[in-house]
């Protein structure tokens, strides 16, 4: 609900008719747009607002409503926010965007039997988050000193993001040493039949997301990740079993040997050492690239078979369900329900191989052409996707950020303060998580490369100096602190700085 709301704020600024990007440049014109002859000839952006409001009331319905909770719904919210995406471009083209359609999508099967877990898609997305950013090799993340620079070089930091940046180097590797087995080792746990292997794997992704939003402004990503990690808690089936002395104490000693081998991994492989000079630990990667890729080689397969077993035992559990129904109508009923939306699943697992096994080549090489051209077919609706974030640490020089200043003569220049992203070095770190600014956002991505890389630069420029109000608005939604919004300035400038964050004593 509250995206729907966001993307209803920002459409006029973004895709207005008058905005950065008009949708409506978008759409293939016969006469007039279809949509535009069914929704009463109203314009392009007119209906992307029409659908935010009502992606918004079915959302909230849903929210307050069991009733709402339904397949249907969920298909016209994904539906709805699809047709965003279509038409969004650069704006809505974020991993978050894509996973909150895979995820929307996963929904249509999880809300009448619960063949499909979100624990896939969280698995994933994390897996191939820790492994791209190793094989992107990466100065930065194979010397662990990623997170030296990531705090002050993110897109939008947290006022904590200060303190964070201010950790010893020492504990900084330590944390890039956390991540990596979090988001390698972890994920594994996910589809394992103990259920507290499964519950510890859940808290120790959710401490990681709840870190990552206490020190960075990444809107409703983490939020949708913890969402989706919730799926690890369900476990009826497999506490019944716990119940059982033996079992309980057999559980007990395979869970203490999981962890005490990840334990003992940890340390081999980032040469964990007490140093006593420094008073900390210090780490190393004791791996090589070719190791990484040898292990890559040895697990893609096995995981894929750990998926194939979950999916599995989902689709037996909810045909159980569905064959305890009383009544011969809703047993027949609930079995079509089966049928339909278990064959879809299988179908969704199977084109899900494709970009989960880009983190591997020979795998990827190896798939049956039939799942290629299947993945394919649908890739365009999102419904599976790759994800890898953080492939590489930018701004280890230095934090470069692009600063527009305007002027009425040529000679005497304003700048040009956004809202949220750094600019003013005398304004803290703002925090908007789950907002997701969208333009200070892009112009994150506009200081790391040239202007060319980044063609809705010269639109914003172009529409500052029409003096567009819903641009403007993009940039300060309160007009009067906007400093031309008398009058449209008669020139602009862009310069890009290099920002670092302060020292813990530097005056000022």
């Amino acid at each position: 609900m509250m995206h729907h709301v966001e993307m209803f704020l920002l459409c006029p600024g973004l895709y207005g008719n008058e905005g950065l990007l008009p949708a409506r440049s978008r759409l293939r014109y016969s006469g007039r747009p279809l949509w535009e002859q069914i929704l009463l000839g109203l314009d392009t952006h007119t209906c992307m607002e029409l659908l935010c409001l009502l992606g918004a009331a079915l959302s909230l319905a849903a929210t307050l409503h069991g009733a709402f909770r339904d397949s249907v719904v969920f298909f016209c919210l994904w539906a709805l926010y699809m047709s965003m995406y279509q038409v969004g471009q650069v704006f809505l083209y974020f991993q978050w965007d894509n996973l909150l359609l895979e995820a929307g999508f996963l929904c249509i099967f999880v809300a009448p039997l619960t063949i499909i877990r979100g624990s896939q898609s969280v698995r994933e997305l994390m897996f191939a988050s820790g492994v791209v950013k190793l094989t992107s090799r990466c100065p930065t993340w194979w010397g662990l000193t990623a997170l030296t620079y990531h705090y002050e070089t993110q897109c939008i930091p947290t006022p904590l993001a200060w303190w964070a940046h201010q950790l010893p180097v020492w504990w900084q590797k330590l944390s890039v040493v956390g991540t990596y087995v979090t988001e390698i080792a972890v994920p594994p746990l996910f589809f394992s039949p103990l259920r507290r292997l499964r519950i510890t794997s859940f808290y120790l992704q959710i401490l990681l997301q709840v870190l990552i939003i206490l020190s960075g402004n990444y809107n409703f990503f983490n939020l949708l990740t913890i969402a989706l990690c919730l799926s690890l808690l369900d476990d009826q089936h497999v506490h019944f079993w716990l119940r059982k002395p033996l079992w309980s104490w057999l559980s007990y000693g395979v869970e203490l040997s999981v962890w005490a081998l990840l334990i003992f991994g940890t340390i081999v492989c980032f040469d964990l050492r007490i140093n006593e000079q420094k008073r900390g630990i210090s780490s190393r990667t004791a791996f090589t690239f070719h190791h990484f890729n040898q292990f890559l080689k040895a697990v893609t397969i096995p995981f894929v078979w750990m998926g194939v077993l979950s999916l599995m035992w989902a689709m037996v559990t909810a045909m159980f369900r569905c064959a305890c129904v009383s009544g011969f109508f809703r047993r027949l009923w609930g079995t079509v329900q089966w049928t339909i939306f278990g064959a879809a699943a299988v179908g969704m697992f199977t084109i899900s191989l494709v970009p989960f096994t880009f983190i591997e080549y020979d795998t990827n090489a190896n798939l049956w052409p039939g799942v290629r051209q299947a993945h394919e077919l649908v890739h365009r609706f999102q419904l599976v996707n790759s994800y890898g974030l953080f492939r590489r640490m930018t701004g280890v020089g230095g934090r470069p950020e692009v600063v527009i200043e305007g002027s009425y003569d040529g000679s005497t220049w304003a700048e040009i303060e956004f809202m949220y992203k750094p600019g003013n070095m005398s304004a803290p770190p703002p925090v908007v998580t789950p907002h997701q600014p969208r333009l200070d956002w892009q112009m994150w991505f506009a200081a790391l490369g040239p202007q060319q890389q980044s063609p809705w630069f010269t639109s914003l420029m172009y529409r500052l100096l029409q003096g567009k109000q819903d641009v403007i608005e993009l940039i300060q939604t309160d007009i009067g602190k906007y400093p031309f919004h008398q009058q449209p300035p008669a020139y602009l400038r862009a310069h890009r700085y290099k920002y670092w964050f302060t020292e813990p004593k530097a005056d000022g």
